[in-house]
């Protein structure tokens, strides 16, 4: 079925996760400048060219200048904390969640997952790279939520085992894609032909920062921008 229909997603909503401490940065990692943009507006973007409507999560800052922002009830506890925040607010079917600190995803690893997702009707569809499985993006089925829930409530806050909970309540597995093989197929390039092993850089520290600015043809600053 086709999930894009007047160059929006159908029932489904993009969220940036940006409620993260920054500690390693020293600044909040939203408002830091890749080639002049701040990541708060490269994952904006690259959820956008992805064709859903897009949200703000967890944030930490007043966001509200780049897209809607959804508050959330428990500040400090995490992306967990923030996913849950966004189920709440959402009534489409399928949440997509990007962290603010991935400049580096191209919108198609999205669309692709989002298929994927709609097709199978799993709990939570992810990306793996090198044989890794990536937390982020995800796309998460928004009956998920009373799952995470517990596991806040139960003192948990790591998402990928959040994401293999909520699987395991619907007696499945969290569906994982690897990227590799999607781009031998064609089904998913970078715009600026980086490997996939770099598409997953973490924006932690002034040397990711200066890392992924390197990964970038100079020109390139307008990457993800639509």
């Amino acid at each position: 079925m086709n999930l894009i229909r007047g160059e929006r997603c159908l029932d489904a909503q993009g969220f940036v996760l940006a409620g993260g401490q920054s500690s390693r940065m020293g600044r909040d990692k939203a408002l830091v400048e890749l080639g002049g943009q701040p990541l708060i507006s490269r994952a904006v973007a690259i959820l956008r060219d992805a064709g859903l409507d897009v949200a703000i999560a967890g944030s930490r800052s007043a966001l509200d200048a780049y897209a809607p922002v959804v508050a959330d009830d428990e500040p400090g506890w995490g992306p967990l904390s923030g996913i849950c925040a966004a189920l709440r607010s959402t009534s489409a079917r399928w949440a997509v969640f990007l962290s603010v600190d991935l400049p580096l995803i191209p919108a198609g690893i999205i669309t692709y997952l989002l298929a994927h997702a709609h097709m199978t009707g799993g709990s939570v569809t992810l990306a793996s790279v090198n044989g890794y499985p990536q937390t982020f993006p995800a796309v998460v089925l928004r009956g998920a939520l009373p799952v995470f829930q517990d596991e806040l409530r139960g003192g948990g806050r790591g998402c990928f085992s959040a994401f293999k909970a909520a699987a395991a309540a619907r007696e499945e597995s969290v569906s994982i894609l690897p990227i590799e093989l999607l781009v031998q197929a064609g089904q998913v390039f970078h715009a600026a032909a980086l490997p996939p092993a770099r598409w997953f850089l973490n924006i932690n520290s002034e040397a990711d920062l200066r890392r992924a600015a390197d990964s970038l043809p100079s020109e390139s600053c307008k990457l993800n921008e639509g």
